[in-house]
């Protein structure tokens, strides 16, 4: 029996968010942001409340923007634009404003993500899916593809959150590479220069659900033979600053905490570094138990998403009991593909993908 004191403590006790999105932030990133939602700076008001034209918010905004381009290193040449829609509204925003009705674009498909993305550009050009991985469930990243020259650019999802595989080697191409980078954003350096357009969802590794990022390079536009609406029109964007509409102000100021934590903490080269220890220290979990089967081909593996499945299905709600019995929370395979999921993103620390790893292990001991 549990006296009341430890009843509550149990209630609330802190949970290892494994969940893909919206996912878990940093514990200093969210004690600053609630206290920002009370009273944001001397401003005697909530970040909810204050005018998006304001000083104060246009200060957030400069200062966001200044640290993408500093932790990625972005040049002039590209525009950083903090948008509405999601990452799904970018499957058609980027075809819309970079993909004229006769021409054409390649598109690279991994998982269901670029699956939409080719779907929705189909409205505005034509597609041509270079290669895929359907054919054995998007397990692995096709390698050795041919790429025409006479494509407007090519399409890649850089991580894929429900299948666990991620691309660590661009194509070598002549042509614009676009990538939905939603997933691995921040989690290691990039080269922005091999890219004319970079989207993400916030939700992953740089803020709460609500904002987009897009980094596009600014010569690439302009170029479509089409109408497109203004709020449509990369260009709008770019020439009010993200401002043309109310831009989601709280997602944007806890996105500019998250930078402020990543480049305190190293910068991408850090987050790598830390990514890479989590993902091998499960991944090897996965490996060495005998009750635990790895979904994605091990050259591929995402270190943000750590697909697996247990051997013996029967076995599942028995091991997600001990798990959540332990705190880790989130880890249950997507709705279509089932089996587990962990996922790891930059917020995770190493003590929580112990504790999971120690959950296998303890599953194992009791169960062989």
């Amino acid at each position: 029996m549990f006296t009341n004191c430890e009843h509550r403590k149990n209630q609330f006790m802190k949970k290892i968010n494994f969940y893909a999105g919206p996912a878990i932030l940093p514990q200093e990133v969210l004690k600053e942001a609630g206290q920002s939602a009370i009273s944001f700076g001397d401003m005697g008001l909530s970040i909810l409340e204050i005018s998006h034209r304001s000083k104060e918010f246009i200060a957030v905004m400069d200062e966001a923007e200044a640290l993408v381009r500093e932790l990625l290193n972005v040049s002039n040449d590209y525009a950083v634009l903090f948008l509405a829609g999601g990452a799904s509204s970018q499957f058609f925003f980027t075809a819309m404003n970079l993909l004229g009705q006769n021409e054409s674009a390649g598109y690279l498909d991994t998982g269901s993500w670029s699956s939409k993305a080719i779907k929705e550009a189909k409205a505005f050009g034509h597609v041509d899916v270079v290669a895929s991985s359907k054919d054995k469930n998007y397990s692995y990243i096709p390698k050795g593809y041919q790429i025409s020259d006479q494509h407007n650019y090519l399409h890649i999802t850089s991580n894929n959150t429900i299948f666990g595989t991620e691309i660590f080697h661009l194509p070598e191409t002549s042509i614009p590479i676009i990538a939905d980078m939603s997933s691995n954003i921040f989690s290691r350096p990039i080269d922005v220069n091999r890219f004319s357009c970079i989207y993400a969802g916030a939700q992953k590794n740089m803020g709460p659900a609500g904002v987009t990022l897009v980094i596009i390079r600014k010569d690439v536009l302009g170029k479509v033979d089409r109408v497109i609406p203004s709020m449509l029109k990369y260009e709008t964007h770019i020439d009010n600053q993200s401002s043309y509409n109310t831009p989601p102000v709280f997602p944007i100021y806890v996105s500019l905490l998250t930078m402020r934590w990543i480049k305190k903490l190293g910068g991408l080269k850090a987050m790598e570094k830390r990514n890479i220890e989590k993902a091998e220290l499960l991944y090897n979990e996965i490996d060495r138990n005998s009750l635990f089967v790895g979904t994605a081909n091990k050259e591929d593996r995402s270190r943000m998403n750590v697909c697996f499945l247990l051997k013996d299905s029967t076995m599942e709600k028995a091991f997600s009991e001990d798990a959540e019995n332990a705190g880790c929370v989130g880890i249950e395979g997507h709705r279509s593909v089932g089996g587990f999921r962990a996922s790891i993103y930059n917020a995770m620390e190493l003590d929580g993908v112990q504790i999971l790893v120690d959950v296998m292990k303890k599953f194992e001991s009791k169960n062989t």
